[in-house]
């Protein structure tokens, strides 16, 4: 009679515990699906109360030692890259391991619609420097520049980058680069039909300042002459003294250009090696072996399950500047994940990674930001 008894407890008890488990895995959903040892989920900003979505962010480490995560925060009751948002700040003193638990607010509501996807960028005098996008309507979204001498306590007042053209211009978060030259460099796509309303085709340039932003010069339009899909470039200073663009494209393939004159000019748009959905894709220089960090949607189509979705969200490593990679893993794999707009910061023997992790089921896609914590030294393995 002992024993039948002791076998019933123990039984209730393993039930107690499975339906806690699938009860966390309802409620938190694919976060506590991650078993991949190389990486850590530090911080997922969850929408709540009068904040449906939380998104598109970018890191940047202070002088005290302190790291600043910067985001999207969206109020009232949509979750449309138009509703309203405002930028809010979380911070990590141990290099990203734990976070702050309450925002601070960065920069309020400007834009008659929203501010959005921010850049944050340490700048060759010291100072630092923050770009979004001040959004107006369909037909006025324009990327704008603040200044912080103070370790971002205090910013500038806002400046525009581009005041040649009129439309809505998008610059991703974390796209903005400064070359060894000091020249600051973006990307951006330009959504504008010829008759001025806001299109999917977007056409690409590159916007350079030589004199930190005070002033910025345009490029003439990437080359496109396939006409390409072509949306969000992003940036990236090679070895050899040329910039390489990356583009969210069309064709199954993330697309290239090349410039040999510092972001003047732009060679004909080209496929990479990299198989993508229609998702942007970024990559950054890894300090400490000087080789490229790729973060993209390595999905090629060929699985009707999750054809043209954002997912897995995928790493790998470049030792020839982009021309072939390898140490290819996924950090994210749930065929129903929703994985895009990375941000990623290096801090010592760690790289951090921000995006957008939500979920196609939930249809909770952009409203959900996730800040992932791996270890160099094992992604080489």
């Amino acid at each position: 009679m002992v024993y039948r008894l002791s076998s019933i407890h123990n039984f209730l008890i393993t039930m107690t515990k499975l339906i806690f488990c699938t009860l966390l895995l309802l409620t938190f959903g694919t976060v506590w699906a991650q078993t991949d040892p190389v990486s850590s989920v530090a911080l997922q900003l969850n929408p709540g109360d009068d904040n449906p979505r939380n998104s598109e962010g970018d890191f940047i480490t202070l002088k005290d030692g302190r790291i600043l995560f910067v985001y999207s925060h969206y109020t009232g009751g949509s979750t449309s890259d138009h509703a309203p948002a405002h930028l809010a700040g979380r911070f990590s003193k141990d290099g990203g391991k734990t976070w702050t638990d309450q925002d601070q607010l960065i920069v309020a509501r400007e834009g008659d619609m929203n501010v959005m996807s921010v850049s944050l960028l340490r700048l060759q005098n010291g100072k630092i420097a923050l770009f979004y996008l001040k959004k107006n309507s369909e037909q006025d979204c324009i990327p704008q520049m603040r200044i912080s001498t103070d370790e971002a306590k205090t910013w500038s007042a806002p400046m525009p980058c581009i005041t040649d053209k009129a439309g809505y211009f998008v610059l991703n978060n974390n796209r903005v680069i400064q070359l060894k030259n000091g020249r600051l460099l973006m990307a951006v796509a330009q959504h504008q039909s010829p008759g001025g309303k806001w299109q999917n085709q977007a056409t690409l340039f590159s916007y350079f300042s030589d004199d930190n932003g005070a002033t910025w010069k345009s490029s003439p339009a990437v080359p496109n002459p396939e006409n390409v899909l072509t949306q969000e470039p992003g940036v990236i200073e090679l070895k050899d003294g040329r910039v390489m663009m990356i583009i969210r494209a069309g064709g199954g393939f993330q697309q290239l250009s090349y410039s040999s004159d510092k972001g003047q000019t732009w060679s004909p748009i080209e496929p990479s090696t990299l198989h993508s959905p229609v998702s942007p894709a970024t990559i950054a220089r890894i300090p400490s072996t000087g080789d490229l960090l790729v973060v993209w949607n390595n999905n090629d189509g060929s699985n009707p399950e999750i054809r043209n979705a954002r997912t897995p969200l995928t790493v790998a490593i470049s030792k020839d500047e982009g021309k072939t990679w390898q140490h290819i893993r996924n950090i994210e794999s749930d065929p129903q994940g929703w994985y895009c707009y990375i941000a990623i910061h290096f801090v010592k023997k760690d790289v951090l990674l921000s995006y957008c992790a939500g979920n196609r089921i939930q249809k909770n896609h952009l409203s959900i930001t996730r800040i992932n914590r791996l270890n160099l030294a094992k992604l080489y393995q």
